[in-house]
């Protein structure tokens, strides 16, 4: 028989996947070196470096690991000479804070006193030296006028017109009350409520702020398909094995016609330059690629030195070159 070379082996896709964790882990720290560009400015610096290691197990059970590393940002003498005050000024403040907030306790325990009689008091007497004044004259100027109209002291509609006018010169009071009144209320509560809005305002200004880092640049590097490269390469090695394969039958077709022919021929391997083996006969016969020194056409077949051992009935010689008769050949397989 033809021995057949066996198809090529898939590649271990355990090993592939391993092969392409690593190379990912390869990519991501490509890149993690890539952009840790150290950054220097007149306000300050940001440098990395390297501080150590992490490791985790990974799902195989194996223990990787992976560098670890630091970003430290440093600030010019003046720059930090700077955040210091501003930091000692924040603490000042916030300490401010902590003795003002005692007096929270104090204000909140204590109603709010809305009285404002006082207030009031001296409204009305501030509003009567302008009210009295102009009202007397107008009060005045109305009698005149019902006087001039023929309208009678005490008649209905003397009396009338009178009420009329007391009660004009009595909402302007109450509406000096009230307009008083509001304001006053609204200047107490201010007083009351000032000494917790100067707190609120400490307090607000002690928050710490977080340092600002400077953004790195990125740089991404394009990670490898492993993957793809093994599935790409197992799909080439198994169409060239296919298209050997193809090659190999329709030679070994012409092998076997010629064998069962019965002709004799020169297959002296002295006249023969041989490429490889490429299998055997049921006998044990190597059967070789050939071509015929000086011509370029390959053939397969036995050397005729080959033939001599396992069956030398089939093997003649001519003018000095062993020759092979195929069909006795082929009646021993």
């Amino acid at each position: 028989m033809i021995s057949t070379p066996a198809p090529p082996q898939p590649t271990d896709p355990n090993k592939t996947a391993a092969a392409q964790a690593g190379m990912n882990r390869d990519t991501a720290i490509a890149q993690m070196l890539t952009n840790q560009t150290d950054q220097y400015s007149p306000q300050g610096s940001l440098t990395y470096k390297q501080v150590g290691e992490n490791s985790y197990v990974d799902s195989k059970g194996k223990t990787v690991t992976i560098p670890k590393f630091s970003a430290t940002t440093t600030l010019s003498p003046e720059e930090q000479k700077l955040y210091d005050l501003g930091t000692q000024t924040k603490a000042n403040i916030g300490q401010i804070g902590v003795d003002q907030s005692r007096r929270i306790g104090d204000l909140l325990a204590s109603p709010v006193n809305l009285n404002n009689e006082a207030v009031e008091q001296r409204l009305y007497d501030l509003g009567s030296k302008r009210l009295d004044p102009r009202f007397a004259q107008e009060e005045d100027a109305l009698r005149t006028r019902l006087s001039n109209q023929g309208i009678a002291q005490n008649s209905e509609a003397w009396n009338r017109a009178m009420t009329q006018h007391a009660q004009t010169k009595n909402d302007a009071y109450n509406q000096l009350m009230l307009t008083g009144r509001g304001q006053s209320i609204q200047e107490i509560l201010q007083q009351r409520n000032q000494p917790i809005n100067e707190i609120s305002a400490l307090l607000s200004g002690s928050q710490v702020s977080m340092p600002q880092q400077i953004q790195t640049p990125q740089a991404p590097v394009a990670g490898v398909d492993y993957v793809g490269l093994v599935n790409n390469y197992d799909n080439m090695r198994m169409q060239a094995y296919n298209q050997q394969q193809a090659q190999r039958g329709a030679a070994m077709g012409g092998i076997f016609g010629m064998l069962g022919s019965g002709i004799s021929m020169f297959s002296d391997k002295n006249v023969k330059d041989v490429h490889r083996k490429v299998g055997k006969l049921n006998d044990g016969t190597p059967l070789y690629e050939w071509n015929y020194k000086g011509d370029t056409q390959t053939h397969i077949g036995p050397m005729a030195q080959d033939v001599k051992k396992t069956n030398p009935e089939a093997v003649g010689k001519m003018g000095g070159i062993l020759t092979v008769d195929y069909g006795k050949l082929m009646e021993g397989q």
